[in-house]
């Protein structure tokens, strides 16, 4: 028996236009029944950041993701997820501006040192949520 995953709410600047980044991302939300994602109208960081913090409830805990943030290869990011696993865990996937400065309170962790579009960032983080929960269940998909 495998580790457990939290719930985690995924809110997102933007709408995913591509249809093979629709694709991709469908396909691990599919396998992800714990993931909800929320899209919010790219609106400029301040009323971004106003938004994502109505969504937010007392007990979620939001973790932002920025290039400024802390990274973590594919194990340690399932270990860290296995740690998360009660309540919900936000992520949040800023827009093309960025986040505002307020949110940079909050816990931050980096998918790449490399810049990528928030579009492709959203299908990057549901394949490591996919990845980490199939390590967290000793399954075949990291190998």
């Amino acid at each position: 028996m495998g580790q457990s995953f939290p719930k985690i709410k995924i809110i997102a600047v933007g709408k995913v236009k591509k249809p093979w980044l629709q694709t991709g991302i469908a396909t691990y939300v599919k396998r992800l029944p714990e993931i909800e994602i929320v899209e919010i109208k790219d609106a400029g960081k301040e009323k971004e950041a106003d938004k994502l913090e109505s969504l937010i409830k007392p007990q979620d805990r939001l973790v932002v993701l920025s290039e400024q943030g802390e990274t973590k290869d594919s194990i340690a990011f399932s270990s860290w997820l296995a740690n998360e696993a009660f309540g919900t865990l936000v992520l949040f996937i800023g827009g093309p501006e960025g986040i505002c400065d307020r949110l940079k309170a909050h816990p931050m962790i980096c998918l790449s040192a490399m810049t990528f579009p928030h579009e492709i960032a959203r299908l990057m983080l549901v394949e490591q949520l996919y990845r980490a929960k199939t390590i967290l269940q000793n399954g075949s998909y990291h190998k």
